[in-house]
């Protein structure tokens, strides 16, 4: 599984999990930290990742995809 970290949560995570998901990213790695959430929500589904956040829009994008 790919996950994919919002900015919202540290990219220290990834070393901690990197044995289970070593696909795992966090958005500033990837350059889309300033990106808005339906340009992460996009870009997470045409590169298969899952969204890891804490924020509650992502939730609400799901519901309407």
């Amino acid at each position: 599984m790919k996950l994919l970290f919002d900015q919202n949560i540290s990219f220290r995570i990834l070393s901690k999990i990197d044995i289970n998901f070593p696909e795992a990213k966090q958005v500033r790695q990837l350059g889309i930290e300033n990106f808005t959430d339906i340009e992460i929500w996009k870009y997470a589904h045409k590169n298969d990742f899952t969204i890891v956040t804490f924020d509650g829009d992502f939730y609400d994008l799901s519901k309407f995809k």
